[in-house]
């Protein structure tokens, strides 16, 4: 028995065997087997897996070995209690690439939060360089102790470079958010960011990574979203602007620089706000909607996401039941990026560091 197929039976046994089954067909195929596949199938996969390697090793050779600060502190003015925020995940969480703690996304993301909530905000980075989502118990154990009012969670990358089975690492990412919701926090989820737009990976594996990463942010949607929490595709950040233009990239051309980060921000912050009630109607108002129909399936909702950078995928209920006759309900939503503080203004924006 395979994992999928006991992940499957571990789903039938609590009577809610249809996400199984349509993550299953989300990513079946997103990882390239041995078995089976002749000597020209061989010869691929050996192929893959040296172009990895070689990819890995020019990345590491020019990433930097130096984390930015992590802009722990509180942002904003006022005496009204802070709302809390906690960022777990990968390197891209952490901001690796550029060498100020303003030019992180968590920085950019809380500063402009604090201006939409006419509160302060209190930024809690707690994401690990080279995270796997395996790992986010952790992160979460110690975001637990902070009570955050919304935590954001970007995470993905390191499980398609690994080749771990999207049914793992899924599983991991709904863990940690449904221990996050139980305790009343919001949760937001940056999937799985299109590792095809990575130089460092040549073809044909950059073909492979594409598919494999929407596969990968596809499964996650359907795991957040019946767990509690909202997603937000990454994908290429802003479409082809991450694949043409180097300006996003930092020098190891795998970590964004702060060009990038203050893009993707850009694209996270309405999800945040949103989701803590402080993102104003206006600034949706006149945008139409993905489609005709906003309200799908959250399976067919995952799939549409993964495709469409930007794209929020949240639960909610339709025709008075959160339970169709193809599982849970997702409501997707595209936003206008806002325009993000500036490094410098995200700086005023902070009042003062917590220690330690």
């Amino acid at each position: 028995m395979d994992a999928w197929s006991g992940h499957a039976d571990e789903q039938r046994e609590g009577g809610t065997v249809t996400r199984a089954l349509t993550t299953r067909r989300l990513v079946t195929g997103a990882a390239v087997s041995t078995g089976g596949v002749g000597l020209a199938g061989a010869a691929l996969v050996a192929l893959l897996r040296g172009e990895a390697r070689s990819a890995r090793r020019r990345v590491e050779a020019r990433t930097s070995k130096e984390i930015p600060p992590s802009g722990d502190g509180i942002y904003g003015r006022g005496r009204a209690k802070p709302l809390v925020f906690a960022v777990l995940g990968d390197s891209t969480a952490v901001g690796l690439g550029v060498e100020r703690a303003t030019e992180t996304p968590g920085v950019l993301i809380a500063a402009a939060l604090a201006e939409l909530a006419e509160r302060p905000v209190r930024l809690v980075r707690l994401a690990v360089s080279g995270a796997e989502s395996r790992e986010l118990d952790e992160q979460v154990e110690r975001a637990l102790d902070e009570r955050p009012d919304v935590a954001l969670i970007m995470i993905g990358a390191n499980d398609v470079t690994t080749l771990t089975k999207p049914a793992v690492s899924v599983r991991h990412l709904e863990r940690a958010v449904r221990r996050l919701v139980e305790v009343g926090c919001e949760v937001v989820v940056g999937t799985c960011p299109d590792l095809g737009t990575i130089r460092p990976i040549a073809q044909p594996l950059r073909t492979f990574a594409r598919r494999w990463s929407r596969k990968m942010a596809a499964a996650q949607t359907i795991a957040v979203v019946e767990a509690g929490g909202r997603t937000v595709s990454l994908g290429s950040v802003l479409g082809p602007a991450f694949a043409t233009d180097s300006s996003m990239f930092s020098v190891d051309e795998f970590h964004p620089s702060a060009v990038g980060y203050a893009q993707a921000a850009a694209v996270l912050l309405p999800s945040v706000a949103d989701a803590v009630g402080v993102w104003p109607a206006a600034a949706d108002r006149g945008l139409g909607t993905v489609g005709r129909d906003t309200v799908r399936p959250v399976a067919r909702a995952a799939t549409r996401a993964a495709n469409r950078t930007g794209t929020e995928v949240q639960p909610t209920e339709f025709r008075g039941s959160d339970i169709g006759p193809w599982g849970a309900w997702a409501l997707l939503r595209r936003r206008r990026p806002p325009e993000i503080p500036t490094p410098e203004e995200a700086q005023e924006a902070a009042e003062a560091p917590v220690a330690g």
